[in-house]
Order: C-alpha cells, then sequence, then structure tokens
C-alpha cells in the first residue's frame, strides 16, 4: 500500500487522507469547569471536529515544583503550581467523554505518567495519545502498548532515534495484541513558525515506519499546513482549541477560535477531495510557490530550527526530587521521570533508571536538577 493511501483504525473507522480524522485540542483549556469543557466539546462538534482532546494532568508526573514560572494574564506563577490547579479527578474525565460521545465525537486524552494512565484505561477510551515530551518516556511507553489500543505517537522535539526507539517499544513482542499506530509529525514550539513543518517527512516517515501518519499542529494559520499535511498524506490533524485566544489556557494563545477551526475543517475537506495535486497547486497561486516549497521542505527528519533549544528540555529524563548529598545511595524514592523544562539541567534518559538505583552520589545533586552520569 502507498504510504499516501494508509488509513488509521480508530473507533472502528477508517481514517486516511481522503477521510482525515480532525481533532480539536482542548487540553486543560477547561480550567477544571465541566461546564466549560462542554461548551468548548459543543463548539468544537460545531466547528467540525471529529475528536476532542483533553489532558489529564498531576504535576508530579510532569515536572519538579523547581522548574520555574509561566506568565500568564493574572501575573507569573510557578508552573508546576499551575498544572496543580489543573488536576482533576477522574469523575471530572468521565463526565466530559459522557459528553463528547453524546455528540458523536470521539473522545481522546493524553496521560503523562503511569498513574493518569492507569486512570484513563478505567474509562475504557477507544483511543490514546502519546504527546511529544513523552516519546522517550520509556515505562509509559510500555504500559499503554500493552492496552491494545489505537496509538497516536506525537514526534515534536525528536530525531529520528528517538521514533525508532519509541516505535520499537509499541511493536514489543511482550506488547499482545500490538497497538495500531499513527505518527503525529509535529514541530514542539509555540507558536511554531509555517517554514519549519517540512511536511515532505510525512510521506518518509510512512515509508520507513510502516504506518499512517498525521499531524500535531502549532502554527497559527489556520489552513495552511493542515491542508498541506494531508497532500503528503496526513490521516489524522490535531490543532489547539478555545473560545478566545484571550482566555487563560495554557495554550489558548497559539490555539484556534470557533470560526479559524471551522475554515481549518473546511480545508482540510478541500485537500480531502481535490488531491495532492491540485491543493498544493491551488495553495501555490495562493499563496505563492516559494512559500509553499518552503513549508513542504526536504523530508528529512532532523530538528526544526524553532524547536532546537527544546531539546533534552522538553523530553523526559532523570531528576532528583530531594538533595542528595555526596556519598549518599540513590533510591528508586529518590528521583523521577521529569521534564526539564527551562531553568534545570537535564539528566540521564528514562531508560537508564534502572541504571541509577543503587548507586552512590559522587556530588551533591540539588532536588529538581538532572542526575547525570557524572553525578553518581
Amino acid at each position: 500500500m502507498n504510504s499516501i493511501n494508509k488509513t488509521f483504525l480508530a473507533d472502528g473507522t477508517p481514517y486516511s487522507p481522503q477521510n482525515p480524522l480532525i481533532i480539536a485540542e482542548l487540553g486543560t483549556g477547561h480550567g477544571g469547569s465541566l461546564s466549560r469543557a462542554q461548551e468548548l466539546a459543543h463548539a468544537a462538534a460545531e466547528a467540525g471536529a471529529s475528536c476532542v482532546k483533553l489532558q489529564m494532568v498531576f504535576a508530579d508526573e510532569i515536572l519538579h515544583p523547581n522548574t520555574g514560572e509561566v506568565a500568564l494574564p493574572g501575573g507569573a506563577i510557578r508552573l508546576y503550581d499551575r498544572f496543580k490547579q489543573l488536576e482533576m479527578p477522574p469523575d471530572f474525565y468521565a463526565k466530559v467523554k459522557e459528553y463528547v460521545e453524546s455528540r458523536g465525537l470521539l473522545f481522546l486524552c493524553t496521560p503523562f505518567g503511569l498513574k493518569s494512565a492507569q486512570l484513563l484505561r478505567e474509562l475504557q477510551p477507544k483511543i490514546v495519545k502519546i504527546a511529544s515530551p513523552e516519546l522517550n518516556f520509556t515505562a509509559l511507553l510500555r504500559e499503554i502498548a500493552g492496552w491494545g489500543l489505537p496509538v497516536l505517537l506525537s514526534s515534536g522535539v525528536s530525531t529520528l532515534g528517538d521514533i525508532e526507539e519509541a516505535v520499537k517499544i509499541m511493536r514489543s513482542p511482550n506488547n499482545a495484541p500490538h497497538s495500531p499506530i499513527c505518527l503525529l509529525h509535529c514541530v514542539t514550539a509555540y507558536p511554531a513558525p509555517e517554514t519549519d513543518y517540512n511536511l515532505r517527512v510525512l510521506r518518509n516517515l510512512a515509508a520507513v515506519f510502516g504506518v499512517p501518519v498525521g499531524l500535531s499542529d502549532h502554527s497559527l494559520d489556520p489552513e495552511l499546513v493542515p491542508a498541506l499535511a494531508v497532500s503528503q498524506g496526513a490521516a489524522v490533524i490535531e490543532k489547539h482549541f478555545c473560545l478566545s485566544r484571550d482566555d487563560s489556557g495554557l495554550d489558548d494563545p497559539i490555539a484556534l477560535p470557533p470560526p479559524e477551526f471551522a475554515r481549518m475543517v473546511r480545508a482540510i475537506r478541500r485537500a480531502a477531495e481535490t488531491g495532492p495535486e491540485e491543493t498544493i497547486a491551488s495553495i501555490s497561486r495562493e499563496r505563492g510557490a516559494a512559500l509553499i516549497e518552503a513549508v513542504l521542505g526536504s523530508g528529512i527528519k532532523t530538528l526544526a530550527p524553532s524547536e532546537q533549544e527544546n531539546y533534552s528540555r522538553t523530553n523526559r529524563s532523570i531528576h532528583a526530587l530531594r538533595d542528595i548529598h555526596a556519598g549518599e545511595t540513590i533510591g528508586a524514592g529518590d528521583f523521577a521521570i521529569l521534564r526539564t523544562e527551562k531553568i534545570l539541567r537535564p539528566g540521564l534518559a528514562p531508560s537508564r533508571a534502572a541504571d541509577i538505583c543503587g548507586r552512590t552520589a559522587r556530588q551533591f545533586i540539588p532536588a529538581g536538577e538532572g542526575i547525570r552520569f557524572e553525578d553518581i
């Protein structure tokens, strides 16, 4: 089967470049309000989404309290504290799922660690997504791989080798049945420049890994990148959704409000109907061939310029949970697999967690900092 025609089965429905799955990423934009989440889901359905996605947040699974601050309209706040504010009980997600499915939409949620993954599984989802920063979170990959559910595997801020390792885990003989995978190309920058997208990589990823492909899009233009992605074989398009970019959600400044999301949906459906050649020709006439060529790129999988500084910082690594003094033995409860973010130093890869337990600290390791080879 040609890579351009690969399908991704989700909820029993075959999604393909001729019938893309369109995901409205609500993230944590509900702010903990069930009525707000339902309002967002309703608006997404009206705008043409076929799937609504949330994020199941527990701050301790994602980052250390010393990670740093995020600027919000009400002032700066520790990012950890902001995530703590967004923690919701499982019943919240169950009620959102019930509402989303009552609208005939597919419910999707992203877990960020083993706790949220196990709680999500109890909700009996039909599909699951692993976000780009967790692509190297080996324990989480192994957990979800054993579910046998369709998995959207986002690949922002990653190398070809990172993707290869993740796919290998998902396809391990120990995971039976194997979870169907769709690789989502992504640029981990907020917002991401349209010319960083290198959309020709979609066909190459499909060919290299033998899986359907899609796009998780952080660019601001509602039409350009999504429509061109469909021309390059995307069976799935994900885009952040909000009611207004002035709202207080962490991702609202780069999300699409309903009228813009509806524009995107129309552009995606038009590209799916007219086919790759006519889509590229039409957009080239409207926007200029040079711009379209820049967005399509070389097709070689590399870190995009706008996400290079995020590599090893957005991804997961091993971080100290407490001050660890020289000469102390490092136990399993002394570290966690976390995102580094802006002000801390990265640590060893999550796959080295077993190598840390029982080792002696060579030097002082401050709480929150990454644990490196030279530290043990």
